[in-house]
Order: structure tokens, then sequence, then C-alpha cells
């Protein structure tokens, strides 16, 4: 049996807070049914299977590809992404009291800013593009089928 439209909102809300009852509600269903359909909608197989599906798309979306890495260390080895700091700044804030007393208040605030990339990322991400690319390998490898043939000639035997 095929999941509905309905059925699939009702998965999507599900897959939010766990709960059957709401995401039937969110789905549309009226607040009568809502316990027993969400109930309901669990038990069937291709729901279930549903549900799992969309579980399994989620946790790969939270897990980087190879692309993804490759891509990201290429970035960083180039100096496009710079690195965020927290920085934080000292104001100084000077007035007079009721009495004409000076008064000075400070206040530290924190503040994001970007710099440049570190030369010492840029170098491990360059090493780490290199072990992937196989650019820095010593061994030379060899593969294939190679028969020889050895022969030894021991001189002093003429035929």
């Amino acid at each position: 049996m095929r999941v509905t439209e309905k059925q699939k909102l009702f998965c999507e809300e599900y897959l939010i807070d766990l709960n059957a009852t709401q995401a039937a509600l969110r789905a549309g269903y009226s607040e009568k049914t809502a316990y027993s359909i969400g109930n309901e909608n669990l038990k069937k197989p291709e729901i279930q299977e549903y549900i799992q599906k969309r579980l399994k798309e989620k946790e790969d979306a939270l897990i980087a590809k190879q692309d993804e890495v490759l891509k990201t260390l290429t970035a960083v080895m180039r100096r496009e992404k710079p690195e965020t700091v927290v920085v934080t700044c000292k104001a100084r804030k000077s007035h007079y009291d009721d009495k004409g007393k000076k008064v000075t208040d400070e206040a530290e605030q924190p503040i994001c800013v970007e710099i440049p990339t570190k030369v010492s990322d840029v170098n491990k991400a360059a090493e780490m593009l290199g072990k992937y690319y196989a650019l820095f390998t010593e061994k030379l490898n060899v593969d294939g089928d190679m028969d020889y043939n050895i022969q030894i000639d021991y001189g002093g035997e003429d035929e």
C-alpha cells in the first residue's frame, strides 16, 4: 500500500518531536481522532518504512561526504575561508555624578572578527590533500603479473 500525502505530512510532523498525537493534529487530523490515528499510523508497515527512510536521509545529510571534505580542505588551503575569532573590546565611558565627581565606567563587549586563515592551517590542509592524492609517496607501487625466466651461465662448458 502507498503512503498518501496526508500520511507523509504526518510522518514529517512526527519526526519533529516524535509525538504521534501532535503530529496528527499538525497534519490536519481532528482533535477527536488525532490520538487514535496517530497510533494507528505508526503501526502501518508502509508508514514505518517511510519514517525509517526519512530518518536515514536526515542522518546521511549530517555526515560530510568525500567531496565536501575535499572542497573544505581546498578552500582552507587557498585561504578562501576566513577564520572567525571572538575578541573582547573594552570601552570606557566617563561622566559626572550628581556631586560633580568624574566617574569612569568600563564595559567589555565581545565581538566577532574575521581573520585570514593561519599558515599552519593552510599547511595542514595542503598536507592532508597531498596525502589524499598520494603526492608525497616514496614507495613505488608496482602491480601486475611478471613472469621471469632466469638463465644462469656458469661458463666453462662449451657445447
